[in-house]
């Protein structure tokens, strides 16, 4: 009996010691306890943090602000089965803390925001401060912090806001949950991680880090010019404004070096093509007193449009990108680029829509080709153009090739047709679609904007060519002859190309070097009120 006794202590004591070195963070012990050879007193010890709806529901009540994330932080807690994310056995875990940091630095994100009681969130992280949060509240900060974080930056402006201010092409569908959990694997995510991001975005950070610098060491010095009498530049001139212009080029990398030099020379030649063609001019020589006065806009205006097209980006499924092939149009920069294998296979020179009738920022399938098309002139046209030249010359119709069709008005096939030889349709309720043109001449201007929404395409007959390159049932001599027979014959695509129209005003290349293009349409403008102020006025 004696020694069932002795049995039955030591496998008691044996119970308690195995019971609390497998759970060291009782919540309810008051007393001081004895941890792997070391003594925990009641402030040191770690609690079992139960997460439940009565929690969250007093919670969000407590902090009013973060309300909008409590749908998300629910469905997170629900998929980790109501268990704590941010501790660990040492406390508030490293990944928190490498979040919290990202939090702190949101700017370098492009986003001007700022987390609802950042302050308490601070207090979590002072290893001096004497009032911290509860562990629950810090758990759930720290989740709403998450949610914060990543709604700003991998998600931006919600679906319903981007259609009212008119972006139709596909959004992104993510999952905050699934986020977090590839965040928590691999914490290198958070600095880039091109599933989650276009990786454009990266492109436009590195931007905004290098022209960020060149504001806080005042290196964007202006550029004096007498505006009253002011002369035109070209090679070759002398003048302290070449000198001005030659440190601006050096500043943000269109010239290796600044030779300090006030003679218009050969280097600053190169420099001067190399910042037109960022800034999509008319690539010449000749300095007007407009270009001096692009250069002049304030630093701060290059870094909000850098901040407001990586915003844009935050849009745009990754998936688009990484597509073997894919057509995508740049309203503000003028320019298609046909891109196959991941390389630009075409780039063409475009026009779009006027400011009245603009050309619509949308996604379709090219699914066929039509050579020699007849146009069908919308009604809005006949009713308010043709019927008025109509009324002044009763030729008119026969003179412009045109012919009633069942009611309406067609332009026959022909090298005068308003779509050219060729078009390329892609079905849309917006009528909307890529087409050659007989006036080349609109093309020598910088900014193009004449059309009626549709996508007039300078090199429109290469463009076939490429589209076809792969179809043998498609040479190109039959193509040559399909566009200049004078008789419609439309080519069904054997495979669908995907077409994107969007609208970025600032976009940088493979090479580093970032382009600024006009804000034709205002959408700027309507962004940064969007993203940045209280009077909010949607287009």
């Amino acid at each position: 009996m004696r020694n069932f006794t002795l049995l039955s202590v030591i496998l008691a004591v044996s119970f308690f010691s195995f019971s609390f070195e497998s759970l060291p963070k009782d919540l309810n012990n008051k007393c001081t306890l004895h941890y792997h050879g070391k003594f925990l007193k009641e402030k040191d010890l770690i609690p079992v943090i139960t997460i439940d709806a009565a929690v969250l529901n007093t919670f969000f009540k407590k902090y009013p602000k973060l309300k909008k994330y409590q749908k998300d932080t629910e469905e997170i807690y629900k998929e980790k089965n109501y268990k704590s994310i941010w501790y660990d056995d040492e406390g508030i875990t490293e990944f928190a803390a490498l979040l919290y940091q990202k939090v702190n630095v949101l700017k370098d994100q492009g986003i001007d925001n700022k987390m609802p009681y950042k302050e308490v969130i601070d207090e979590a992280f002072n290893e001096n401060a004497t009032e911290k949060p509860s562990q629950v509240d810090t758990e759930l900060l720290l989740t709403s912090m998450y949610v914060f974080y990543a709604s700003n930056v991998y998600s931006g402006v919600d679906p319903a806001t981007l259609k009212k201010i008119g972006w139709y092409l596909p959004t992104k569908t993510i999952s905050y949950s699934r986020i977090l959990d590839s965040l928590i694997v691999d914490s290198n995510r958070l600095d880039k991680d091109d599933n989650l991001l276009f990786s454009q975005y990266y492109k436009l950070q590195d931007a905004l880090k290098k022209y960020r610098k060149i504001e806080t060491d005042h290196l964007w010095q202006k550029i004096a010019i007498d505006s009253v009498n002011y002369k035109e530049l070209k090679p070759f001139d002398i003048s302290n404004t070449v000198k001005d212009i030659r440190k601006r080029l050096f500043v943000v990398g269109d010239l290796a070096q600044d030779s300090k030099s006030d003679v218009y020379d050969e280097e600053l030649m190169a420099g001067v093509l190399n910042y037109k063609k960022r800034y999509g001019l008319k690539l010449n020589y000749t300095l007007t007193k407009e270009h001096i006065d692009q250069m002049n806009e304030p630093i701060s205006k290059r870094i909000k449009t850098i901040m407001l097209n990586m915003e844009r980006c935050r849009w745009i499924p990754t998936k688009l990108a990484q597509a073997d092939e894919y057509i995508m149009v740049n309203i503000p920069s003028f320019r298609l680029i046909y891109v196959k294998d991941g390389k630009y296979d075409l780039v063409s020179d475009i026009f779009v829509g006027t400011r009245m009738t603009e050309t619509v920022i949308f996604s379709g399938n090219m699914d066929r080709i039509v050579f020699s098309p007849y146009w069908n002139v919308p009604n809005s046209i006949i009713q308010n153009e043709l019927k008025l030249q109509m009324a002044n010359n009763k030729n008119y119709l026969e003179e412009n090739n045109m012919e009633w069709n069942g009611g309406r008005v067609r332009q026959k096939p022909g090298p005068k047709n308003s779509l050219g030889l060729v078009k390329f349709m892609f079905p849309n309720p917006n009528d909307i679609y890529l087409h050659d043109t007989p006036a080349k001449s609109l093309f020598t201007f910088e900014k193009r904007t004449f059309s009626h929404g549709c996508i007039n395409v300078k090199e429109a007959r290469a463009l076939a060519i490429e589209i076809l390159k792969d179809d043998p049932d498609w040479p190109v001599d039959k193509i040559d002859t399909a566009m200049n027979g004078g008789k419609e014959t439309t080519c069904m695509l054997k495979k669908k190309v995907p077409i994107y129209i969007g609208y970025f005003t600032s976009w940088v290349n493979d090479n580093g070097e970032i382009s600024f293009f006009p804000d034709v349409y205002g959408r700027d403008e309507n962004l940064d009120k969007l993203l940045y102020s209280d009077a909010v006025t949607l287009k």
